[in-house]
């Protein structure tokens, strides 16, 4: 293990260990508001940081066995690893999708709309499409018990749990990896990009324009419509939230979809590490923006009683 290795694996473990503490204290911070029933957005919120939080944890429990169990380690134990790591992070995608959606459902037409609620902010409704983002989720995971295991033929210590599980040989690959391969790229990576990029420019015309037209209507409204300019002010300052933590999605996955798709892992010594680093900074980082920007992150909600 050289020393580039090292230094690789301990920056992935300290963001790592960030992300487990910015989790931890959204879930707390969302289980601690005291408002009843919990709304659509802290159920979404809530969803992304448990997905994240176990994508965190089996990411890292999966490398460090990968390290230093290369042969003992059975075939069942490092497909159930690798399905419960996929799980976390396909979830993780999902729920992010949803706040995008859910956000920019809320801010579009909300003056005209008033106090009259969208689709998703029924509960029974939010539960509904997180259940639903969960089931498939376990569906697109499932094929990592179908696929076939296998290490670069170079590779002298093979390992019986791949880093990367889409990897093949020079000379074979079964077209189950391969079919799987550009499934997930495509279904887990691509899509979920394209919606989240496309809700995020909506979403951005939305705030120009009513950016625009606020200023005039505050100096001709009464104070009837004071209340309703203050929560669309919230709303819009809530909404430039979630469009950096949807900036910092659009530019991790990116990462991610060049280095899936132009390297080899035996072309690229340290193309499993780095996979493992991009992932890994999405989930630690986004409870930050989400916390702070959503003034969850306080202390008064820890202090409620």
């Amino acid at each position: 293990m050289d020393r580039s290795f090292v230094s690789l694996l301990g920056l992935r473990l300290f963001v790592s260990c960030i992300g487990l503490v910015g989790n931890l204290f959204l879930i707390l911070a969302i289980i601690q508001t005291k408002h009843s029933p919990v709304k659509s957005f802290e159920l979404f919120l809530l969803g992304l940081a448990t997905a994240n939080l176990e994508e965190i944890l089996l990411m890292n429990i999966y490398d460090i066995i990968i390290l230093k169990t290369l042969y003992s380690l059975g075939t069942w134990l490092c497909c159930s690893l690798k399905f419960l790591t996929v799980f976390g992070e396909i979830t993780s995608i999902f729920f992010s999708v949803l706040i995008s959606i859910f956000r920019y459902e809320k801010l579009r037409d909300a003056s005209k709309r008033a106090n009259l609620p969208v689709y998703l902010d029924s509960i029974r409704s939010a539960w509904m499409v997180s259940g639903i983002c969960v089931m498939l989720s376990m569906l697109l995971s499932f094929p990592i018990f179908v696929i076939n295991l296998q290490s670069p033929a170079e590779n002298v210590t093979r390992s019986s749990c791949p880093a990367d599980f889409f990897q093949c040989s020079k000379t074979f690959c079964p077209q189950i990896n391969c079919f799987y391969k550009y499934l997930f790229v495509v279904m887990c990576n691509l899509l979920p990009l394209i919606i989240i990029t496309g809700t995020s420019c909506l979403t951005i015309t939305v705030l120009v324009s009513q950016g625009k037209t606020l200023t005039p209507e505050v100096c001709v409204s009464g104070s009837s419509h004071s209340g309703t300019k203050a929560k669309s002010l919230w709303l819009q300052r809530s909404t430039i939230d979630v469009l950096a933590a949807m900036g910092l999605f659009q530019v991790v996955w990116i990462l991610y979809l060049v280095l899936q798709l132009t390297s080899n892992t035996s072309d690229f010594t340290y193309k499993s590490e780095m996979e493992f680093f991009i992932s890994t900074t999405y989930p630690s980082i986004s409870p930050y923006v989400y916390g702070i920007g959503g003034h969850l992150f306080s202390l008064k909600i820890f202090t409620k009683r």
